[in-house]
């Protein structure tokens, strides 16, 4: 039998540690039972591509504590959940009952790998780190499919040991999130740091098997010791066949992080909201995970289930950015410089909205978050 007032959260990602504090800090007593399945239990994943590639002192620096918040945590992943009956079947056979469940399984990363291509490497958990950290402490060359943020993290970590690496993808360098200014001032950056940048029209196959290089559209063939696919993720849905929460592209949630489906709640890298949009960054995950506790206590969140806030560090710039992306364009307020490393990028939206751009100026986020007109907790839903 449930307990009066149960709550499940399946998933020891950020959304899922975060809706567990915020349930406590808005007065929840009853029990709360968090469902993972990393064996090294809940960790930060922002530092994987960043410290933990470079370091191996830096793994042990990784973990959450949950300490005094009382939660029963399980771990053995959700494999079915019947939102009829509001249980969840776990791994080891385990049925738990809910009264309002949040859903936060994350993300896996996304692979391209033919059926039955063995030796994809891809980079998403603390295990993949380590085997990627490993594999590189061994090569003379590397080449990266996919020139987002993982992958240019990925390259910086390559380029910081003296690995030749070559970066391959249909769009410049970070251009889809970023714009066209943004994106010719890394690419820059990267050929001045010898990174070899291939824009191809289609696509890139890996090669081999296992693999070692990949194909472009023309035909050509690029090998190197290491090959690693960062092609973006896929919402960790397939437990929640029949259930109606899922679609393509992960769990839909309105502003207060609900489904359609009386009682169950979701935050993260999992969902999208109502509008097709996927935001799935570190900071919006914290907000949602904030935004389904209240919902799942039927309060009402203080902030919308969206952050327009991240950052990262590529070829030892720091980039923090807030605000709608992608800016369109050149900025519309510059200062300092862009060649130098530092400079502060400014776009006005036609809706009265900022993005804000500290490309390698320091900058405290309060401040920035300032300048782009959407201090934290008070974001206006786009």
């Amino acid at each position: 039998m449930t307990p009066p007032g149960s709550i499940v959260i399946t998933g020891e990602s950020i959304a899922g540690i975060t809706a567990a504090r915020e349930l406590r800090e808005l007065g929840h007593a009853g029990p709360i039972t968090l469902i993972g399945a990393e064996e090294h239990g809940a960790y930060a994943r922002p530092p994987l591509s960043k410290a933990v590639l470079k370091d191996d002192r830096a793994d042990s620096t990784l973990g959450y504590r949950l300490d005094g918040l009382d939660v029963d945590v399980v771990r053995s992943p959700a494999v079915a959940a019947d939102v009829g009956r509001r249980v969840v079947a776990t791994a080891d056979g385990r049925e738990i009952g809910y009264a309002a469940l949040v859903v936060a399984t994350g993300a896996r990363a996304r692979r391209i790998a033919a059926p039955g291509q063995r030796g994809e490497t891809v980079l998403r958990t603390l295990d993949d780190a380590r085997r990627l950290r490993t594999r590189l402490d061994a090569a003379r060359s590397a080449l990266v499919v996919g020139a987002g943020f993982l992958g240019l993290e990925v390259v910086s970590a390559c380029v910081a040991r003296g690995i030749p690496v070559t970066v391959v993808d249909v769009d410049p360098p970070l251009r889809r999130i970023l714009g066209p200014f943004v994106s010719e001032a890394i690419t820059a950056r990267a050929g001045d740091h010898g990174v070899r940048v291939v824009v191809t029209p289609a696509p890139a196959t890996l090669t081999g098997d296992p693999v070692g290089g990949v194909r472009l559209a023309d035909g050509t063939v690029l090998t190197a010791d290491v090959v690693v696919t960062c092609c973006g993720e896929v919402p960790n849905t397939d437990w929640l066949a029949g259930t109606g929460l899922a679609g393509p592209r992960g769990v839909t949630i309105d502003q207060a992080c609900a489904t359609a489906v009386p009682g169950v709640f979701a935050a993260g890298d999992v969902t999208c909201l109502h509008t097709g949009t996927r935001t799935p960054f570190w900071s919006t995950a914290v907000a949602q995970g904030k935004a389904a506790a209240a919902s799942a206590l039927d309060l009402a969140p203080a902030g919308p289930p969206r952050d327009d806030y991240f950052w990262t560090e590529i070829l030892g710039l720091s980039l923090k950015v807030a605000g709608p992306l992608p800016p369109r364009g050149e900025p519309d307020l510059a200062e300092g410089s862009v060649p130098g490393g530092s400079a502060l990028l400014t776009w006005l939206g036609g809706n009265g909205q900022r993005t804000v751009v500290a490309y390698g100026k320091r900058m405290p986020v309060p401040k920035l978050r300032a300048l782009a007109g959407q201090a934290y907790a008070r974001l206006r839903p786009t």
